[in-house]
């Protein structure tokens, strides 16, 4: 018996040491990850425009009157609120959230905006339900219940915006582009911009990166757009130049 009690002991150390020799090689591997990545400074950026950085994610309000879209909702809520009182701007005025996915770094302050309707794909809902999940079994998780589905290709008319989005699975199952008055496309993490480019995002954070290079596709023959945002990697102003050596 005693030997019996011994072995499991034994198997459960074991067990133990491989979880944390997996869990500080990711937390390695996500620092290294995150530490190349290049956010932009809160503040506008162009025309009604507004970037709000969160560590290494941006997230992005668009001015419409004295109102504001969001295009995801950071990374910890302390930050972004500190973050917006520097820019003069209060979360009451946010009415609207559109999440590109709903990984942490994405939806941490969501709670903040109170007055704020919330926008996810159909397919990243698995996401949440836990139907679908980027490692093993942990799915994710956002801090409200009340949001509302969109589908590819859907639009929405929110005041004088019109916002189209665009399904872009990969980075997870139901990853969404949003294109804002056919001039505005933010990305979120279905891509990422080396030199002005659009380039792959990193494998390491993707569900599917075979699927998130097919998603690239679907965002690369716009006509009219101008201006690309994306979620840890700056942003362009030449859309034509950022697109045209991406491989068909």
């Amino acid at each position: 018996m005693k030997k019996i009690l011994k072995r499991v002991l034994l198997g459960i150390g074991i067990i133990i040491v491989l979880l944390i020799i997996i869990a500080v090689g990711f937390l390695l591997k996500f620092r290294s990850e995150t530490k190349n990545m290049n956010v932009i400074p809160s503040g506008k950026i162009v025309d009604n425009i507004y970037s709000v950085k969160d560590s290494f994610v941006n997230m992005f309000l668009i001015r419409d009157s004295t109102q504001y879209i969001a295009i995801d909702a950071g990374n910890s809520s302390e930050s972004i609120s500190g973050e917006l009182k520097k820019l003069n701007i209060s979360p009451d005025q946010v009415t609207t959230v559109l999440l590109t996915h709903t990984d942490g770094d994405h939806v941490a302050a969501l709670q903040l905006f109170k007055n704020a309707k919330v926008y996810i794909s159909r397919q990243e809902e698995d996401m949440i339900t836990g139907k679908k999940s980027k490692f093993l079994f942990f799915g994710n998780h956002i801090p409200t219940k009340d949001y509302s589905l969109i589908d590819d290709r859907q639009f929405l008319q929110l005041g004088t915006l019109n916002v189209q989005g665009i399904l872009t699975p990969g980075h997870t199952s139901g990853s969404m582009c949003f294109l804002v008055n056919d001039k505005y496309l933010f990305t979120g993490d279905a891509i990422r911009l080396k030199d002005g480019k659009i380039v792959e995002f990193n494998k390491f954070f993707n569900m599917d990166s075979k699927a998130a290079k097919e998603s690239i596709k679907k965002i690369t023959n716009l006509p009219g757009v101008e201006y690309i945002f994306t979620a840890h990697y700056g942003y362009t102003g030449d859309y034509s130049n950022a697109v045209k050596d991406w491989k068909k």
